[in-house]
């Protein structure tokens, strides 16, 4: 087929609040270069990393934000943000076979590979590069999976990012049946995607959450909740869990390592509750703790993840659906953390 020059879709213009995102009519489309696809956009999902790389959170320099993508180098502006994407292959580069056009595909996030060259430091899509909030978009062929399900693009769009991330964090701990997990910030993208993926793997789970959503979470699959105001140690018990996944970080953190039983393993992949905390290191070698930063995912977690979805061992949770030109509107809805799952934009 024959692509369009131009198409519509979001770009950010700089850090800021909202009023940095910026809708435009007459961006170029994306070219396929050597190793490429070019996907129309039908769905995109909204996460925490595209919020953050637009205010600056990642940046450990303040004002200068000279640091702050995910990859910790500077951002280039216009940039085209999104990073969860589910679409169809409209064209190749390169060394592609054309019989790749007209896949339903999902974008790994996490990229390896860009510009026909393998990368020495990964990208994230939507960070490095442009991402899925427009009607076409760019990648390397490898990371763009082709899938067979029934389920809509919007309901598609809503597992790359944080069911990646969660899927990644408990590969990383080597979380396997029998084990009992605790998820900090449950009821969010990444946390409601942890409780699916630990239950999978035959693991039983405490979810810190709200008493408002403490039942939807049990009936997600958490066998257990807390309340985030509670003094976990006094209703759980120091020594009780095997594994903790942590979004939240913060005040709290002290406690959790008191929760993991000698041997733990303490994931993180997030910080919304604050990301200095007190470390007593005593803690950590007394007990043989193990502690896994998890970013970039393992080599294996996305395929993983596709093949989870197509047995239906997962189930998506799209909690809002917005019009992508209304992505202010989803993004603030998103920061008000008022419901469980994925604020998802649609494209096409």
């Amino acid at each position: 087929m024959t692509l369009p020059a131009t198409m519509s879709g979001v770009v950010l213009t700089g850090h800021g609040g909202p009023e940095m995102l910026e809708w435009r009519d007459n961006l170029p489309v994306p070219v396929a270069g050597k190793g490429d696809v070019i996907i129309r956009v039908g769905a995109a999902g909204v996460n925490n990393t595209d919020i953050n790389t637009r205010t600056a959170w990642y940046s450990k320099a303040g004002a200068k934000a000279d640091d702050a993508s995910w990859s910790g180098t500077p951002l280039t502006f216009p940039r085209i943000q999104g990073a969860d994407v589910c679409g169809r292959i409209v064209a190749v580069g390169a060394g592609i076979d054309a019989a790749r056009i007209g896949e339903r595909v999902l974008i790994e996030p996490c990229l390896r590979e860009a510009d026909g060259e393998s990368l020495p430091t990964p990208w994230y899509f939507g960070s490095e590069c442009d991402g899925g909030f427009a009607q076409y978009t760019r990648v390397a062929a490898r990371h763009a999976h082709a899938i067979d399900s029934g389920l809509s693009d919007v309901e598609l769009a809503s597992f790359p990012c944080s069911y990646s991330t969660a899927e990644n964090m408990l590969t990383r701990a080597f979380v396997r049946e029998g084990d009992t997990v605790l998820v900090t910030g449950a009821s969010g993208g990444v946390g409601s995607a942890t409780i699916q993926l630990a239950r999978a793997r035959g693991a039983e789970v405490i979810a810190v959450t709200s008493a408002a959503k403490a039942k939807d979470l049990m009936q997600l699959g958490a066998t257990q909740t807390l309340d985030r105001n509670d003094d976990f140690k006094a209703r759980i018990g120091a020594n009780s869990v095997d594994v903790v996944i942590d979004l939240v970080a913060g005040p709290k953190f002290p406690t959790l390592l008191e929760l993991l039983r000698p041997g733990g393993r303490y994931a993180v992949a997030g910080a919304i509750g604050g990301a200095i905390v007190q470390l007593d290191i005593r803690t950590l070698y007394l007990k043989d703790l193990s502690f896994f930063g998890c970013t970039v995912l393992e080599p294996e977690v996305f395929g993983n993840l596709v093949s989870r979805i197509e047995r239906q061992e997962i189930a998506p949770l799209v909690a809002e659906t917005h019009a992508l030109r209304d992505i202010a509107t989803a993004q603030q809805a998103f920061g008000e953390k008022g419901y469980i799952g994925k604020i998802v934009l649609v494209v096409d």
